[in-house]
């Protein structure tokens, strides 16, 4: 078990001490993590101590990583670093993971199986009750040592990370995206350490992702072949019909994102609420579209660097290819961001207003899909090279 010796226990509390903390950019010595499902894997596997795995921004490399940086590495295998979705409209759930094909859970089987573990999920919605999810949390805590996965608890249903519970389980203790944001954090406590406290937190928890059996993983080569197909698939998915919501996704979310913007009706110039609203939405698909594909061209350069005779040598220009699109696209991204003003200006939802503003957005976003495009098919061509 990890880190057996710094875990606190008493009778009805347990903590896992030293797990990572997540949370939204605020400067610092590690990169941006923004996207809440990868951020929370690499904490976790860092906490578990993967040898392979690492990050060369945040301290020096162990000996024999193979990684060097585990975010990007978790975008890339989830299929997070491709992917975009767009359901008509303007709804802050176009960033959900979930929706990333009809097989809700596929990102995330995907992301343990290339951390050498079973996925074992426990959700509201296949009728567990609270007793349940508290059981199974204290079993991954006490038991078996290792954090829990949770949706939710702190603000939207986001993954956070589980890391202790007190008075028997009535309390969770971890860490949460939004723990801080007043918005959503009302009645949370917090350990002298900094981890919430969150009673009543069943409410607001939809699910569990939970760390089952030890696997060897699979060589690093075949992992980053399944991770080029599964990126493809993803991209060139153009419809998801999950969840009873059908979703413009891949390529296509590029299109009708653009597509919406043109919508003057949707950007009332009288209406300030609704203005904020669509602005967040779309300022968070630039988000998404700039983080996700600066990294996944980290994952891709990643791949080079494990280059041996015999594997995908031949490959290696095409990786590149991809790589450096992918990173076109997050600089698209600033261009979009500045021509509200620049990223994190208060003022940007006024700007939305403007047709002209909108209009000068929506060629670039769509640019960046066609970079997109080309990204998936030099990792296509990559894919028929490997060997």
């Amino acid at each position: 078990m990890a880190n057996a010796s710094v875990k606190r226990a008493e009778p009805t509390r347990f903590v896992l001490e030293g797990v990572p903390r997540v949370g939204f950019y605020q400067g610092g010595v590690r990169c941006p993590e923004d996207i809440c499902f990868p951020a929370v894997m690499r904490a976790c596997m860092e906490y578990l101590g993967d040898a392979d795995l690492g990050c060369k921004h945040a301290g020096a490399l162990k000996p024999g990583c193979k990684v060097s940086c585990t975010y990007a590495y978790m975008l890339g295998v989830s299929g997070v670093a491709s992917f975009l979705s767009w359901r008509p409209g303007w709804h802050m759930d176009n960033f959900e993971i979930m929706y990333m094909s009809d097989d809700p859970a596929a990102p995330f089987e995907r992301a343990f199986e290339a951390a050498g573990y079973a996925l074992e999920y426990a959700g509201k919605g296949q009728g567990h009750d609270e007793a349940h999810f508290r059981s199974r949390i204290v079993e991954s805590l006490r038991d078996r040592g290792r954090p829990a996965i949770a949706f939710g608890i702190i603000g939207p249903p986001e993954a956070c990370i589980v890391t202790g519970y007190d008075e028997g389980g009535e309390v969770l203790i971890g860490w949460n995206f939004f723990q801080d944001d007043p918005a959503s954090n009302a009645g949370v406590e917090f350990e002298p350490n900094g981890c919430f406290r969150k009673r009543d937190w069943f409410a607001s928890c939809e699910g569990l992702l939970l760390y089952g059996e030890k696997r060897e993983k699979p060589e690093l080569g075949e992992i980053y072949r399944k991770a080029l197909q599964w990126n493809v698939q993803v991209t060139h998915t153009p419809r998801v019909t999950a969840y009873g919501h059908e979703r413009h996704t891949g390529l296509a979310a590029y299109s009708a994102w653009a597509e919406q913007l043109t919508h003057d009706e949707d950007f009332p110039t009288d209406d300030e609420a609704l203005l904020r609203e669509h602005h967040q939405v779309h300022d968070h698909m630039v988000g998404m579209v700039a983080e996700a594909r600066w990294y996944g061209s980290q994952f891709l350069v990643g791949m080079t660097e494990i280059v041996d005779a015999g594997v995908h040598r031949d490959a290696i220009e095409d990786l590149y290819h991809a790589a450096a699109y992918c990173a076109g696209e997050h600089e698209l991204m600033w261009q979009v961001w500045d021509l509200a003003g620049g990223i994190g200006n208060p003022e940007a939802w006024r700007k939305m207003a403007d047709p002209a503003v909108r209009r000068r957005m929506a060629p670039i976003i769509l640019e960046s899909g066609g970079r997109c495009a080309r990204a998936a098919d030099h990792m296509e061509r990559a894919l028929g090279k490997w060997r």
